[in-house]
């Protein structure tokens, strides 16, 4: 066999991509009941005005016919101006009568009507997030509404649920590493170590101080960037320079384990922040060298598309499982069979990945399976600058 190259730039193989055919468009949405809802609105408009109608011709009709009776009583007025007005006004009293009587009488329902959703929108203002009105189609052109609260629930339950799971997750991954430290200085002050014992109980200290750090500086980044106090400052640059550098810089982690390195990438230049970028890509990119078996292979494929520019970092590592393949990009979530127990790591990486691609209005997407390896799909557009205008 011919031994293995180690000049980086031999080892790093450059091929010409050829531009990606467009994807297909997404199918519309079927229009659902949307006929319908609006077939019942129009439906229920003619028979409220149909209502108003009739209550307007009768509150006229008995107008005429008490004034008529009154007359034939008390006498005519002289002038039929006196007595027109006076139809008139003796109409609206009664249209105001019935609609007080109406009203009167429906007011009981229509407290009944509200008083789930005030009691839910109570419930969810106190922190309760399982409240939820039933029965939406009960409320007629409200509905909306009702889905609306309910939705609203259903997110800030969600939330509320991620958010246990983060100040739990954070306690539990700063606890460890402050338990390790205080558990080896303890050890230190025996005097009867060894030089070597000593050692290596100062590099565990200094293993875990190190964790302790890069978790403090996920965070702080992720924050940052969520806050949306981060200046996002894109600016034209080469792409393929910038994974190419990556690539390099990066030399020594994936020779020690004797992974053969391939990269594809095409001349390509986009509008973008360059910082935000390099941190996807060696996030990426240290991900493949750890969870890849020494003699693996890692491929950074960089091409144009109709969309814009495509990255994709696959290795043939263990891979990741169907069930956790959808929750890879949350924070603190580790997929156990595609992390081993030393591999390390705080599981905010690919989360920052996320985000960071987020920000730049990209996509970013995984397909794995187990034994055959992982890929990282990142789709960037062709300016972020303008997308974001």
């Amino acid at each position: 066999m011919k031994r293995r190259q180690r000049a980086s730039e031999r080892t790093v193989r450059e091929r010409a991509v050829r531009n990606r055919r467009p994807r297909r468009s997404r199918s519309r949405q079927p229009a659902g009941g949307r006929g319908m809802k609006r077939a019942r609105k129009t439906v229920q408009a003619i028979l409220g005005l149909l209502a108003a109608f009739i209550f307007l011709v009768g509150s006229w009709t008995a107008s005429y016919f008490i004034l008529k009776a009154l007359f034939r009583r008390f006498g005519a007025p002289s002038s039929d101006f006196v007595s027109q007005l006076l139809g008139v006004l003796l109409g609206f009293f009664i249209l105001f009568c019935l609609g007080g009587l109406v009203s009167l009488f429906s007011r009981g329902r229509q407290r009944a009507f509200y008083i789930p959703i005030m009691n839910a929108i109570r419930r969810i203002a106190k922190g309760d997030f399982t409240a939820k009105v039933e029965d939406v189609e009960r409320y007629g052109q409200f509905g909306e509404l009702v889905e609306g609260i309910n939705e609203m629930a259903s997110e800030l339950s969600r939330m509320e649920t991620m958010r246990q799971d983060f100040i739990s997750n954070v306690s539990h991954e700063i606890q460890s590493p402050l338990t390790s430290i205080r558990g080896f200085a303890r050890a230190l002050r025996s005097e009867d170590l060894s030089r070597e014992t000593r050692e290596h109980y100062l590099d565990i200290i200094e293993t875990e101080s190190a964790r302790l750090s890069g978790l403090s500086d996920s965070l702080l980044k992720l924050s940052v960037l969520e806050s949306g106090s981060f200046p996002f400052e894109a600016k034209p640059y080469r792409l393929d320079k910038q994974l190419r550098n990556i690539l390099l810089a990066c030399e020594p982690q994936w020779m020690g384990k004797e992974i053969e390195v391939e990269a594809e990438l095409a001349e390509m230049t986009v509008t973008a922040v360059e910082d935000l970028l390099s941190q996807v890509w060696n996030n990426l990119l240290h991900n493949s060298i750890k969870f890849t078996p020494p003699g693996g292979k890692i491929t950074i494929t960089a091409r144009l598309i109709a969309t814009g520019a495509e990255i994709i970092v696959s290795d043939t590592g263990a891979g990741i499982s169907k069930e956790d393949l959808p929750r890879i990009f949350e924070r603190f979530y580790k997929a156990d069979k595609a992390r081993g127990a030393g591999a390390g790591g705080s599981g905010l990486g690919l989360s920052l990945v996320k985000k960071i691609v987020d920000l730049h209005r990209g996509e970013v997407r995984a397909e794995s399976r187990p034994g055959e390896g992982t890929e990282i799909i990142v789709t960037l557009p062709p300016s972020v600058k303008e997308e974001r205008e």
